[in-house]
């Protein structure tokens, strides 16, 4: 469903990101994978290389530092003609109840789940749409829709993006290029590892399809989006939530 396709997976050594780096390598994408840890991203590669016939390139850089953004891209830019797919995938959580948020809190989540993707899909839309059209898929989440207790710094984040998604899908299209978001629900990651039993439960008792998602599901659903069977979608959340929200 990808084949020739260039796809940057950023946050690519996550839980999501590592499913979804594979699902398109068993789909033929050219993957370019992003994290800031050098060797998770190096034993990634070697993985998929292990399992799936098909190019794989890596860029190491801290999403939150412009200036290494600025100088991956140049490097990238000498390197590819074009890029296909982004997926703006790294992303941290961080709890805190509404009274003991802190600024320093605010600001690491905020600059690393959203003036990041700022940042990295300016410079990927201008490798978009030229010779075919591009896709960006910004992984945002259920939280970002409902939120929840002692998530209000990351659930802002999250809706954040759900806006800048349709803000970009208005702008881009007349360039050749769709944007869209996926909001996961609960989702089985290091990540949702993180909250406490009682936290977990809460969720999980929404549920109506009565599982917990995998990273898989995900996956699949960013697979759809960037592939041509989404030729005519754009400025759309696509909740993989199991049915928390019916």
């Amino acid at each position: 469903m990808l084949a020739g396709k260039t796809t940057l997976i950023t946050g690519a050594t996550g839980g999501i990101g590592k499913a979804i780096a594979a699902t398109f390598a068993d789909n033929n994408a050219h993957l370019i994978l992003q994290s800031r840890d050098e060797k998770k991203l190096e034993d990634l590669k070697q993985n998929l290389k292990n399992s799936y016939h098909c190019k794989i390139s890596t860029v190491i850089f801290d999403v939150t530092k412009k200036e290494e953004i600025k100088q991956a891209f140049r490097n990238l830019y000498k390197e590819i003609h074009s890029i296909d797919v982004l997926v703006n995938n790294a992303g941290i959580m961080q709890a805190a109840l509404f009274g003991m948020i802190s600024s320093d809190m605010v600001e690491n989540v905020y600059k690393t789940n959203v003036f990041s993707l700022y940042e990295i899909s300016q410079y990927c839309s201008r490798k978009m749409g030229r010779d075919s059209p591009g896709s960006i898929i910004n992984i945002s989440s259920i939280m970002g829709t409902n939120g929840a207790p002692g998530q209000s710094v990351y659930s802002g984040s999250k809706a954040a993006l759900i806006g800048i998604t349709k803000s970009m899908a208005k702008e881009l299209a007349a360039s050749n290029i769709r944007v869209n978001a996926i909001s996961p629900g609960f989702i089985n990651t290091n990540m949702t590892n993180q909250l406490t039993a009682k936290e977990r439960k809460s969720f999980v008792d929404t549920i109506k399809m009565g599982r917990v998602g995998s990273a898989e599901d995900v996956a699949n659903a960013a697979l759809f989006l960037a592939s041509d069977l989404a030729s005519y979608i754009t400025g759309q959340n696509i909740g993989v939530d199991g049915g928390m929200l019916i």
